[in-house]
């Protein structure tokens, strides 16, 4: 009987994994499409807006001392005595994985051959972003050079405000109509309302000139900074001021929604349970009620997060923190287009690939949510 039950229960079970596995491996593939169309979109739109404005980047690149010759030979290596629409194709072979090049083309791509065909081949590669038309240096590098200190910021932005907004919230909740939800409500409104370059113009000269004396803390400054004698050196407390004002508009929403999320719950039939049973506040808020209020929270985390990434172009610049922002601003300030173009695409797609492994996550943590 019990070998019978088990053969019996064996196929409902597989039936399920694979039910399971084939909605997974549906919703990648259309988020996957999905993606792929918004990174054309995304790639066509900026490649236009940046090949019709005024202005010969051969020029840029060359000098203004540049001779006839010399920039015309600029121009035919950067493609820019083709067509438009060519130039189109041309920039979309570059940076997509794979692509069709000539062999001898090797060296500068960095390509795996894949299918050869006589002088050409379709290979597999980084996607090739150009050069720098001021440093003259690829864009890969001058972008890996300064994801990591965007990463850094952001990533202490958001816990910044997931720690002080998840605190805040339970306080709110806990002292209902006192003058400590108030007040919780009031600075979350506050910061919902106040754009993050603003904040950190005040934030800045608040804290980085005014009290310098007393927090030590510079206006400012990257994460390393050098001597001329010892070195690099790194320095955290420039990583403070940038965190903070990048991480004042998520925390006042997390405030928010970790407040309504614990209202609701502190209200179900199981919490009041918990008390008769006798166990103490702390117990009841920790153990019970904030796992079952998470779930709004973990989406505003991870959504922000991407919006972090996005949106710290301003605050980098603000305050001279070196990342994937404040290079783009000085790219735009110098009109070098390859490095903003870049920075768009790779801003793009870390967008992308966040929003859908938040998708994948909070589908994990909520099981009434299904992938579709």
């Amino acid at each position: 009987m019990l070998k019978l039950g088990i053969i019996s229960g064996s196929p409902s079970e597989i039936d399920i994994g694979k039910r399971v596995s084939l909605s997974v491996l549906r919703f990648l593939s259309k988020r996957i499409r999905y993606s792929l169309l918004v990174l054309w979109g995304v790639v066509t739109l900026v490649f236009f807006l940046f090949n019709v404005l005024p202005g010969d980047p051969a020029r840029l690149v060359m000098g203004q001392r540049a001779d006839a010759a010399s920039i015309e030979n600029a121009r035919r290596d950067m493609n820019l005595d083709k067509p438009l629409f060519t130039r189109y194709l041309l920039y979309l072979n570059d940076i997509s994985p794979i692509g069709w090049h000539p062999k001898a083309e090797q060296e500068k791509y960095g390509f795996v051959q894949l299918i050869p065909a006589g002088e050409r081949c379709l290979a597999l590669k980084w996607p090739y972003l150009g050069r720098s038309y001021s440093s003259k240096r690829e864009v890969t590098a001058t972008l890996g050079e300064a994801l990591p200190g965007t990463l850094i910021l952001a990533l202490t932005a958001m816990i910044l405000a997931t720690i002080g907004g998840i605190f805040l919230g339970i306080v709110a909740a806990l002292k209902k109509n006192t003058w400590m939800d108030t007040a919780s409500i009031a600075a979350s409104v506050a910061g919902i309302s106040m754009p993050s370059f603003f904040a950190g113009l005040i934030i800045a000269y608040v804290f980085g000139y005014l009290l310098h004396s007393f927090t030590g803390l510079n206006m400012t400054g990257s994460l390393w900074y050098y001597d001329a004698f010892t070195g690099r050196h790194l320095a955290l407390q420039n990583l403070l001021l940038p965190a903070v004002a990048l991480g004042i508009r998520p925390l006042a929403i997390i405030t928010q929604l970790t407040r309504s999320a614990m209202l609701d719950v502190l209200s179900q039939d199981y919490i009041r349970t918990a008390y008769a049973k006798g166990l103490s506040t702390s117990q009841v808020v920790w153990r019970h009620a904030l796992p079952n209020a998470l779930n709004p929270v973990v989406t505003a985390v991870t959504g922000w997060l991407a919006e972090l990434l996005a949106g710290s172009f301003f605050i980098e610049y603000i305050f001279g923190w070196k990342g994937i922002g404040k290079i783009t601003v000085e790219a735009l300030d110098k009109f070098d287009f390859p490095v903003v173009m870049g920075s768009v695409l790779l801003t793009a797609s870390l967008f992308i690939i966040i929003n859908l492994l938040t998708d994948l996550l909070y589908a994990k943590i909520d099981p009434r949510v299904r992938l579709s």
